[in-house]
């Protein structure tokens, strides 16, 4: 057995913690539900806790062996400025609170591998504390997981400096894991990574989204009774904390005969924007609206042609179900999304329209061409099964002599 789980010989199954900050969306915490979902069907028999800072954690499907504990909520707003979303608490005072209770769950929780959601040190460094408490401990093993895109490069330049994320990725990280396939982009190149971090980078391939299916609330057998009998056109928004006007534009769209339209809304829209859209269903049969949907993998599945933002898990979810899709993203306060559809495009993946461009006609016009046909093709779509083989690999080997406290424990063990 290795050092890593010789320390703690009661309790062998090794416990890996997912960490994401989930200030704005839903995405950071699916991508890492999803890991933890396919993990737990590999046979790892592992603990897997997640940290998140979605409450929607709750409302998600967690398998056996998966747990969740869910941080008071910030909220990134559109120009990127932070706040508390619930609490009548400074950001200050909220940062605090959720880096304390980041660093009392790992600590308690004792993880023999801890996988970071894009953010090196969380969010507005939360993650800190936790961070240094596991090295100088010395038994864990540290992992940054990064989407395919982060921002233009010069924005990420700018913000990991003020960071100091790479100093952050050389003091805590052993290897630095990126979902997505670097034919589309290859991040190491387009951000003109350091040497020294290039060398701890992996590209993954983009992560599959199709075993989400096995893992929607009821039995596969029993499909939602919310998915239409009939065919129709999907629009989804993400969170929908900006996804009004294309939520908008989709209802004053027009589809083939006989094909109906569902929107899933998104959890952040606005109640005054989602009254809006249900203003639309009622004057309109053939138009449903989902404020929520827990796992939408089933209804991207089954629609015939799918009109969404670009976020990671929208994309993936589009090629990985062979979806004729057509990507409308977000170009403020991040690049990321109109980067990732723009590369997607131009490999004949998706379709891209750009927001100010953004019209009913418009779409009406795609879905009529588009609406039963598959996507042209896609790119590597491995990711999962290779993030299962990193976690065995890594669980599998002595972890660094990162802590003082782990080098005196590898020196009795060997002398």
């Amino acid at each position: 057995m290795s050092l890593s789980l010789q320390r703690d010989a009661a309790n062998p199954r090794p416990r890996v913690v997912l960490y994401s900050h989930d200030t704005m969306g839903l995405g950071h915490m699916r991508r890492n539900l999803l890991i933890a979902q396919f993990l737990t069907t590999t046979g790892l028999d592992a603990n897997i806790l997640m940290i998140c800072g979605a409450y929607e954690a709750g409302a998600l499907p967690l398998p056996a062996g998966v747990d969740c504990v869910t941080l008071p909520a910030l909220r990134k707003g559109i120009r990127g400025a932070y706040k508390s979303r619930h609490l009548s608490l400074s950001l200050h005072d909220l940062v605090t609170l959720r880096a304390r209770t980041v660093q009392a769950a790992i600590e308690a929780f004792r993880p023999h591998l801890l996988v970071v959601d894009n953010v090196p040190r969380g969010a507005l460094g939360e993650l800190g504390p936790a961070l240094e408490s596991l090295r100088k401990a010395g038994f864990a093993r540290c992992v940054l997981g990064l989407r395919d895109v982060l921002d233009d490069p010069a924005v990420v330049w700018a913000e990991w400096r003020k960071a100091r994320n790479e100093e952050a990725v050389r003091d805590y990280y052993e290897e630095v894991w990126v979902y997505g396939d670097p034919q589309v982009y290859d991040l190491v190149r387009e951000c003109a990574f350091a040497p020294d971090i290039a060398d701890k980078v992996h590209h993954l391939g983009y992560l599959d989204q199709r075993p989400r299916i096995d893992f929607a609330p009821g039995d596969r057998g029993q499909p939602d009774p919310r998915l239409p009998a009939g065919p129709f056109a999907l629009c989804t928004v993400g969170g929908g904390q900006d996804g009004w006007r294309l939520a908008h534009a989709f209802a004053q769209a027009a589809v083939p005969a006989g094909v109906e339209r569902i929107i899933l809304a998104g959890p952040d829209m606005a109640p005054l924007d989602r009254e809006r859209l249900q203003h639309h269903v009622r004057r309109d049969s053939g138009l449903g609206v989902l404020d929520f949907v827990s796992e939408p993998a089933p209804f991207v599945e089954r629609a015939g042609c799918v009109v969404g933002m670009a976020g990671y898990n929208t994309a993936c979810e589009v090629m990985s179900f062979g979806k004729r899709a057509l990507l409308v993203p977000r170009v403020e306060p991040r690049r990321e999304q109109l980067i990732r559809a723009e590369r997607l495009q131009r490999l004949g993946f998706v379709d891209m329209l750009h927001p100010d461009e953004l019209d009913p006609g418009v779409l009406t016009r795609w879905m009529q061409r588009n609406f039963g046909l598959g996507s042209r093709a896609r790119p590597d779509l491995g990711g999962l099964p290779r993030v299962e083989q990193a976690t065995r690999g890594l669980l599998s080997a002595p972890p660094p002599l990162f802590g003082s406290r782990r080098f005196d424990e590898a020196q009795r063990l060997s002398g």
